[in-house]
């Protein structure tokens, strides 16, 4: 999740169960869905009289947010299960300046298989019109066209199966359903070699293999980058081991050492994205093995150890590191290992917290980790929400550029100054200086640990995912552009451009602040007290000074917190998570609903008093 704005008083936020009561019963209109155009319509713009009979779900999301990217997985057996009665819409509101690119939202689409109709929302019409907070925000509308319930985060599939799976049996009793016709329009299949590869890898002997994400294969390419020598997978979004395997959106590689290899039986380990697993592959015939995770994504520690009993979460990038494998967990904001041969694995840095905090390992807050190159002493990351460049050495992590959530551009000079835009993936150059894919900036740049400098390399390019390194030769991963190129490189003159995220600041009154989360379980489920409070919030600023009284963790969805006097502006980070259980089953299953916000604030002496977020309503 990445940062978001707030509004105390949206019509979203009911301020108690009553008030949610009473606003069911008056029904409220669903506001018109506005933007600069629609994707996967076959040029068709779509309103909500045309899709009046539906049970139409809006989903906000960014195509940076590793949430909304698990939101996109969660939904695809909703739409496999109720056909046509059910238009889910994609409500596409940008965090990063990139995200404003239309034809960069458009490979977003294809990248993701997003397979349902996408509203162009650059200005934040319809985020606005619908008081969305969080990326991302879910409003279930009915057949007449009035918002039913609204959610923020991952985790409501069995939420929003209740809903809709009751919103089609009363319409279609009423005779208001059309549960035949959809308004999706695919687009034509692209003819390409590499669709949207990830990260890649040199394979002893000289060839490549890459992860060709969007058709779910690996593919070993010759040394000329162009020669397909192989292929590891049939292609197929799916979860399968063995000669005829299947991925789901693979992206980290990583080449075991030879005696590891020969221990384990399997040479390369990948990081299976979407199915929330780590696999091995025998190169010698490409036989396909799971060697981590369960297929579930993490939801809580379960403190498991073995490497195939714990839950994972997008996994997205590998290192050897230490004597075992260090994953970047983006779906959970942290670090991993994984010990192929011991077959352990669990948290090696990280909170789940996401922003960023330099500190010991088991300390720090990091925001999406993508991309990992080990150095020596040194494993060298990038963590994509906070544009940064990080590294840990020594039992502690530290940020060597990225200056947090809010602030992102093309900066070159000074550590201090330099900013970069979603950056996924790097490598270490001959020369000691680190590489980066500056992903959302088109660019491959260059830190100099020694002097502190960054510069730009290479610019004009399409969306650089990698950087590989082949004797004398720097190789990017140019993932729009479905390929690995060469660029030529020289350190470029570059306009810096200073960015912040664009949301609304909520005025809020000086002193005394109330924090309000709001969460009602979904139908059939009660609160699960089995392993203790089910309640969690944690409650942190930026700057830390902003609050006097209040930050921490708590059990309670109710907080007073103090906001500090002699500062104007800053960020409430607020973490929300609340476990449930059916609640009349024999064998009740346990499910975890979770949200970051990042709510932007202005101290006013006309500000609000109380801030509502809404988790669930």
């Amino acid at each position: 999740m990445a940062p978001t704005s707030d509004r105390s008083d949206s019509p979203s936020a009911p301020r108690s169960q009553a008030e949610a009561d009473a606003r069911t019963q008056s029904r409220v209109r669903a506001a018109p869905l506005e933007g600069r155009g629609w994707l996967n319509t076959g040029g068709k713009r779509l309103d909500l009289e045309s899709l009046r009979g539906k049970v139409v779900v809006l989903d906000f999301w960014t195509f940076c947010c590793i949430n909304c990217l698990h939101v996109l997985d969660e939904l695809r057996p909703l739409e496999a299960r109720y056909g046509d009665a059910l238009v889910i819409i994609g409500v596409h509101s940008p965090k990063f300046e990139h995200e404003r690119d239309p034809e960069a939202l458009a490979a977003a689409v294809e990248r993701y298989g997003v397979e349902h109709p996408v509203l162009d929302d650059p200005d934040l019409k319809t985020w606005d019109a619908y008081a969305a907070r969080a990326w991302p925000t879910l409003v279930v509308i009915d057949p007449e066209g009035y918002v039913v319930s609204t959610m923020a985060g991952e985790g409501h599939l069995e939420a929003l199966d209740a809903i809709v799976g009751g919103l089609v049996e009363t319409h279609t009793a009423k005779g208001t359903l059309d549960p035949e016709g959809s308004p999706y329009v695919a687009a034509p299949p692209a003819e390409t070699a590499l669709r949207f590869p990830g990260k890649a890898i040199e394979l002893p002997g000289g060839d490549v293999l890459v992860t060709d994400s969007a058709r779910h294969r690996l593919v070993r390419l010759a040394p000329d980058l162009e020669t397909v020598v192989s292929v590891v997978g049939t292609g197929e979004r799916g979860r399968a081991d063995g000669a005829e395997a299947q991925f789901n959106e693979p992206q980290g590689l990583a080449l075991l050492p030879a005696e590891v290899a020969e221990r384990v039986g399997y040479d390369v380990v990948v990081a299976d994205t979407v199915n929330h697993l780590l696999r091995g592959v025998r190169l010698a015939d490409g036989h396909v093995t799971t060697v981590a995770g369960t297929g579930r994504q993490w939801r809580m520690d379960d403190g498991a150890a073995a490497a195939l009993e714990v839950d994972l979460s997008s996994p997205w990038d590998l290192a050897w590191f230490e004597d075992r494998l260090v994953i970047a967990m983006a779906g959970i904001h942290q670090l991993w290992y994984f010990d192929p041969v011991a077959g352990t694995a669990g948290v090696y840095a990280g909170t789940t917290v996401e922003s960023l905090k330099d500190g010991p390992l088991g300390q720090v807050w990091m925001a999406q980790p993508s991309g990992l190159a080990a150095d020596g002493d040194r494993l060298w990351l990038v963590d994509s929400e906070t544009s940064a460049l990080r590294f840990v050495e020594a039992g502690v992590m530290r940020t060597a550029v990225g200056q947090g959530l809010f602030d992102f551009g093309h900066v070159d000079g000074p550590a201090a100054d330099a900013l970069m835009q979603h950056p996924l993936g790097l490598a270490v150059l001959p020369d000691g200086r680190i590489a980066v894919a500056d992903t959302y900036n088109g660019a491959l740049r260059a830190f100099d640990p020694d002097t502190g400098d960054m510069t730009t390399l290479a610019s004009g390019l399409a969306e650089p995912s990698d950087v590989l390194v082949l004797g004398e030769r720097v190789i990017v991963v140019e993932s729009a552009a479905h390929r690995l190129a060469a660029p030529d490189l020289g350190e470029a003159a570059v306009a810096g451009q200073h960015h912040r995220v664009a949301r609304k600041r909520t005025r809020v009154a000086p002193g005394a602040l109330r924090l309000e989360v709001l969460f009602e379980p979904a139908a059939g489920q009660k609160l699960d007290y089995s392993f203790g409070s089910p309640i969690q919030v944690t409650v942190s600023a930026d700057p830390p000074q902003l609050l006097a009284a209040g930050a921490g963790k708590g059990e309670e969805l109710g907080r007073d917190l103090v906001l500090a006097d002699g500062i104007e502006r800053g960020v409430l980070q607020v973490v929300a998570q609340a476990a449930t259980c059916d609640a009349e089953a024999e064998h009740p299953a346990c499910h975890l609903t979770r949200q970051d916000w990042g709510v932007p604030v202005e101290i006013a002496e006309d500000g609000v008093s109380t801030l509502r977020l809404v988790l669930r309503s």
